[in-house]
């Protein structure tokens, strides 16, 4: 077999959660670069128009009449700092026909002396300047010198697109951010993943003691997390229940070993005295008939254990047939009370008040009422009475057995339909195995119906049986 190589639920937790926050940041990252570029170069071209547009106003203020525009180069200078970008933009005074009259450039790449008056005229301030390559794209920032509606010249600014949207700043205070919230997230993630992953390590660590037989686990009690705590107090409830189930199975094995055991010792006794010649005649007959007697039950016992065991993996079948309820009824108490000695017992059977068709199995349904009444009689003392009453609701037909005898213990009626398990007040009074309710109980759920304790107390103990009536 293959062998898979498993990690910790901790670190499996962690690698995702971790994998998920940094494609999560990367998408984020992406995002918003993409947004700080488009953001910076539009903010760095309203701010160039502005200043375009002050030096403009700027120089109308001062323009004389029939002179050309100028401006002081120390000015144009001082604008540069509002832009904060590394290379300071090309700014260029001209003429309404577009001569350069004055400029911040007096050396290279932006060093011109004439606009193109048509490039001028575009009703457009902010426009790409045609360089005849894609690779460079340079902005250009125009504003009119307009005096009472005459141009006298332009205010020009030129940037490249590369110098607008170098956000250097941007991306570090950025890539601060980014990493930051990374290890916060990462910090966050491992502190709560070994917060969730530490209870359930917990209750694997216990159900490897429980494999070993250490039932005594101990567990977080004070959990926040609502399916966490479910998971530990389910696990603390199952260890509980194994470990009560585990007592009870070693002193239900030794109870059957007991049963069994004692009438191999009585029969092993009796015939031993019969072969020894320590009895003779009649005493030797009537050894012989309590040997027969104890193999009996004994044979009885063994036949209950099997019995059981093949119903419980379906090996015995039910045969479902019709029947009239009151005769049915009528007819399996009769038998009942034929083969008991009644003396001091009273027994009543209530039918219903209209009869009603079962679709049920006979033998089976004799199995459970039988061993219903054989439980009712062994309860009951002297002047004793039970009760077998029909009554019908909601499509179901209800036999209740009742009795008046000293009733199951409170902490015993959850083990009633337990497999092998024997109440106090009958282990000791009764030679069994513990099995004749589960038995009827997985009978009657072979029937579609159940059984049930109803209730019990000092006064007596009620059983019902509910069995699905035939429609119509």
């Amino acid at each position: 077999m293959k062998k898979t190589n498993r990690i910790s639920l901790l670190k499996y937790w962690t690698t995702r959660y971790v994998a998920t926050l940094v494609l999560g940041l990367i998408v984020v990252t992406i995002l918003s670069v993409a947004w700080i570029q488009h953001t910076i170069l539009e903010n760095r071209l309203e701010i160039s128009e502005f200043i375009a547009e002050e030096l403009a106003n700027r120089i109308a203020g001062s323009q004389q009449p029939n002179t050309s525009p100028s401006i002081d180069k120390n000015t144009l200078k001082s604008r540069d700092q509002f832009l904060q970008s590394e290379r300071p933009p090309a700014i260029y005074i001209t003429d309404a026909a577009g001569q350069v009259l004055s400029t911040n450039q007096s050396d290279g790449p932006y060093s011109l002396d004439h606009f193109p008056i048509d490039l001028l005229q575009k009703t457009r301030d902010v426009l790409k300047y045609p360089t005849g390559t894609e690779e460079a794209r340079i902005w250009m920032i125009k504003k009119p010198i307009e005096v009472e509606g005459v141009v006298f010249g332009w205010v020009i600014m030129l940037q490249p697109e590369n110098e607008l949207g170098n956000v250097t700043d941007e991306y570090r205070l950025l890539a601060i951010l980014i990493v930051s919230l990374g290890l916060f997230g990462w910090a966050a993630i491992y502190i709560l993943s070994r917060r969730l992953s530490k209870p359930i390590s917990q209750v694997a660590e216990a159900a490897k003691q429980i494999q070993e037989g250490n039932y005594n686990v101990r567990l977080p009690e004070h959990t926040k997390e609502q399916e966490v705590y479910d998971l530990v107090y389910s696990f603390k409830e199952m260890a509980q229940k194994l470990q009560q189930l585990e007592a009870l199975r070693a002193e239900l094995l030794a109870g059957v070993t007991h049963e069994l055991k004692t009438p191999v010792t009585s029969i092993s006794g009796l015939l031993q005295a019969v072969k020894d010649g320590v009895v003779t005649g009649d005493e030797a007959e009537e050894f012989l008939s309590v040997s027969l007697k104890e193999t009996a039950k004994m044979q009885k016992m063994i036949n209950d254990l099997l019995e059981f065991n093949s119903f419980t993996a379906n090996a015995l079948p039910v045969a479902m047939e019709e029947h009239h309820v009151n005769e049915l009824m009528t007819e399996m108490v009769h038998q009942w009370k034929i083969g008991q000695d009644l003396d001091s017992i009273t027994v009543e059977l209530t039918t219903l008040t209209a009869d009603r068709i079962i679709y049920t199995d006979l033998v089976r349904l004799q199995q459970i009422i039988v061993n219903l009444l054989n439980n009712a009689k062994h309860a009951v003392e002297a002047d004793g009475r039970i009760d077998i009453t029909l009554t019908e609701e909601n499509q179901l037909l209800l036999i209740e057995v009742k009795d008046n005898g000293l009733g199951i213990p409170k902490a015993e009626q959850e083990l009633v339909f337990e497999r092998f398990y024997r109440g106090d007040n009958k282990k000791y009074k009764i030679r069994g195995l513990g099995l004749g309710l589960p038995f009827s109980k997985l009978l009657a759920n072979a029937l579609d119906g159940d059984l049930i304790l109803k209730e019990s107390s000092s006064f007596g103990t009620t059983f019902i049986v509910q069995l699905p009536l035939s429609q119509g």
